[in-house]
């Protein structure tokens, strides 16, 4: 963890792009209180198999002008050509975006689509990197508990530092419950030469059915007592279960950030009442005038 306290902190909130008018609606309430918090950067997800790309473009552009905070827009392998990704990142450069998020992608359901051009993350890094040199900071996933897809923790690791080796500037890592899994997953990149920042994703608890199927999905492991506790909560008290959430998880982040970790990023689910709850428990608007 020594090298991750030398990296300034980056604190982010991610959405994804809404569906309908209703969706939009809600975004901008969330988008509102969230700006008001002053955080360093948003993303907008790319859904899977390219799915929502032009609702992404339009999503982040609307966000960036909006809020006047930079917003990071996903890209994905899947589906994706050269031709594709090189007219969506001069787009993006045209509009004033400096950021990518650079991932493989999630494969789509129900489909025949798949890796396009670009197999593998690093290799849309390098391909983003040779169209536009330094231009954009060009952020990369990583999976403290293993990418489910990952042969074994190895070669997982592997996979993450040609993601650097290719020209990452920074990562953030899939959520988590147990602080030990990142402390060992940037222990383990330290040794292996890996110097960017690694800042850890943060999946507020609000809907228990739905946060076990995510992460019975990408493989994020919900510890056993944490699961526990969560099943035992009535279903009709949402808010008892939602207050426990929040302090479960005001805890990690805050193990987290007295260990040196370079920042948080809260996947919001398009939701601001949680991760807005976490971050005043947290004292982060102070921290963060402290520091400047």
């Amino acid at each position: 963890m020594e090298s991750q306290k030398k990296h300034s902190p980056v604190y982010s909130f991610e959405f994804f792009p809404p569906k309908n008018e209703e969706g939009e609606e809600r975004l901008r309430r969330t988008r509102e209180r969230l700006t008001a918090l002053g955080p360093r950067l948003f993303s907008v997800t790319f859904g899977a198999g390219g799915s929502t790309r032009e609702r992404t473009f339009e999503t982040v552009l609307t966000i960036q002008r909006r809020s006047g905070i930079d917003v990071a827009p996903h890209l994905s392998c899947i589906d994706a050509t050269p031709a594709s990704i090189r007219e969506l990142l001069q787009r993006y450069r045209d509009n004033g975006v400096r950021n990518i998020v650079a991932l493989r992608g999630d494969m789509p359901s129900g489909t025949g689509g798949g890796p396009g051009h670009f197999k593998y993350a690093n290799e849309l890094v390098e391909f983003i990197r040779q169209e536009h040199g330094d231009y954009f900071h060009i952020e990369v996933g990583c999976y403290p508990e293993i990418h489910p897809d990952a042969k074994d923790a190895f070669a997982d690791l592997e996979n993450f530092r040609r993601k650097v080796n290719a020209g990452a500037d920074s990562a953030m890592t899939q959520y988590f419950y147990a602080p030990e899994a990142y402390f060992r997953f940037v222990d383990s990149c330290e040794k292996m030469g890996v110097d960017i920042p690694i800042v850890p994703g943060i999946m507020p608890i609000v809907n228990f059915k739905q946060l076990a199927r995510f992460s019975d999905a990408c493989g994020a492991d919900i510890p056993r007592w944490l699961r526990k506790r969560l099943e035992a909560f009535d279903d009709d008290d949402k808010a008892s279960m939602q207050a426990f959430g929040i302090d479960v998880v005001t805890q990690l982040c805050s193990d987290l950030l007295e260990a040196g970790a370079p920042g948080l990023h809260f996947y919001t689910l398009n939701q601001a009442k949680a991760s807005e709850a976490i971050w005043h428990n947290l004292g982060l608007t102070r921290r963060m005038a402290k520091a400047d």
